[in-house]
């Protein structure tokens, strides 16, 4: 490792120092040692987690970085592969641990007033050109309303606003047999690669409970849905977690929310919408409704709920949300969801800068989750990174400290300090009167630099 430092060009000795800052700040080797990461001899689990971590930031790839002679890494191929495939290794408790840490760093510097918020969505991993990767199945893909080969990446995501910080994520297959392309390997069902191939295979809203409850000691107030998730069962179940719940609703006639005693879709729940004072302002109004999660719930069971409608900027139709917060604004509703396009902007990252899905090309269900979590972990970097440098209060209390001493000793106030006490002692001097006093302070002032004398003229 000490001749590829040696050997890099200043802008990679930088990138390298970000790199090896932040596994410090989250304290790498104590956060394996917990989830599992440990070998019997040979390289440290923490060494071979960097090198792979730092390959995108310098331009490389695994395959061609391990076969260069001299210029490689510190380790072999072999000795890359065994870590990525390894199954004992708790990629979503290192995960988690580490976002936990980050997430209470971040949300000291979130004012009262700012809400904390989860996100969650899913995107395409894909793999359309492999045949024989483990779990492989037939996904369709809602953005372009088409099938491909892969996974579905369901994400739990954290945001204040101004930074988002991926918190776990499940590459789900398919629960029909028929869509599932090649089945998991056999394992023990006592181990952790077990439970990971069948949580693969679980419905999307068993996974999504899940994960929230495993982040339940992390800081947010709301979770962000799509229309995608925003079901009245899977809100209920949020609720019951615990979490207040905003997302964009279906605007489909197979739903329903109980209105004015009956039981309407959203259509004729906006139909009978009075009309907005101002028709200049997006929000056309809102409506007080109740959720349950199947025919049979009784009413004790039924959860409240407001929908709001706003117009839509891109056409002429219009848009709803769901809040199951009462106490929140139409204004707040439309406020806290905007800050759902972070896990967007997420997605986008990871494929087209952090090699999502095109790293590492192994076969094993945990090798794709393992090259997932090294992706989540350079993005989390990034947002600290972005975090540090736009944000003055990311220096710590020395900031405080300092602004508080510059306000408190000023220059021009300290020169008014020293001018003054001249002029005290010049006063008890007996063989001066009151005017010669003046004379001699008239002609100090005189002789000063004029910068210095406007500063005590205006501090005067």
């Amino acid at each position: 490792m000490t001749n590829i430092i040696s050997e890099m060009t200043p802008n990679e000795q930088k990138i390298q120092s970000r790199i090896d800052r932040f596994f410090g700040q989250i304290n790498l080797s104590k956060m394996l040692l917990q989830c599992n990461f440990y070998k019997e001899s040979g390289i440290h689990c923490a060494t071979v987690l960097k090198e792979l971590f730092s390959l995108v930031f310098h331009g490389q790839n695994l395959y061609r970085t391990l076969s260069m002679q001299n210029k490689g890494m510190s380790f072999k191929k072999n000795t890359a592969y065994r870590f990525l495939n390894a199954s004992r290794f708790n990629w979503e408790r290192l995960l988690l641990l580490i976002m936990t840490r980050l997430i209470s760093s971040v949300d000291r510097l979130t004012g009262n007033d700012r809400e904390s918020v989860f996100i969650f969505d899913d995107s395409l991993f894909s793999r359309n050109r492999s045949k024989k990767v483990e779990l492989l199945a037939k996904v369709f893909d809602h953005t372009t309303h088409k099938f491909f080969k892969g996974f579905r990446m369901l994400t739990l995501g954290w945001s204040d606003g101004n930074t988002f910080l991926p918190i776990s994520f499940n590459l789900l297959s398919s629960a029909k047999d028929e869509n599932v392309l090649c089945e998991a390997k056999t394992v023990d069902k006592r181990t952790l690669a077990y439970k990971r191939r069948e949580r693969a295979r679980q419905s999307t809203t068993d996974v999504l409970i899940a994960m929230l409850h495993a982040a339940k000691d992390i800081p947010a107030r709301f979770v962000l849905f799509d229309s995608w998730f925003t079901l009245p069962k899977t809100v209920i179940r949020v609720k019951k977690e615990n979490r207040d719940v905003i997302g964009m609703i279906r605007t489909t006639e197979k739903i329903h929310y109980l209105y004015q005693e009956k039981w309407q879709n959203v259509k004729s729940i906006y139909q009978n919408l009075e009309s907005p004072l101002d028709p200049r302002t997006p929000i056309i109004g809102s409506v007080c409704v109740k959720l349950r999660e199947d025919k049979v719930s009784p009413v004790d069971e039924f959860v409240d709920a407001r929908i709001v409608f706003i117009k839509d900027r891109r056409s002429e139709n219009w848009l709803a949300l769901l809040c199951t917060d009462l106490s929140v604004s139409e204004e707040e509703v439309v406020r806290i969801y905007g800050k759902r396009w972070d896990i967007e902007v997420f997605f986008k990252v990871c494929k087209s800068y952090l090699a999502l899905a095109k790293e590492f090309q192994g076969r094993s269900y945990d090798m794709q989750v393992a090259a997932t979590s090294i992706v989540f972990l350079r993005y989390a970097m990034l947002a600290m990174e972005s975090r540090y440098t736009t944000d003055d209060r990311t220096i710590g209390e020395l900031f405080y400290y300092l602004r508080e001493e510059l306000a408190d000793i000023k220059l021009s106030q300290s020169l008014m300090l020293m001018v003054d006490a001249l002029r005290d002692v010049l006063k008890k001097l007996p063989l001066l009167s009151q005017e010669m006093a003046n004379q001699i302070m008239t002609a100090f002032l005189n002789t000063i630099p004029l910068p210095l004398k406007q500063k005590l003229l205006l501090c005067a």
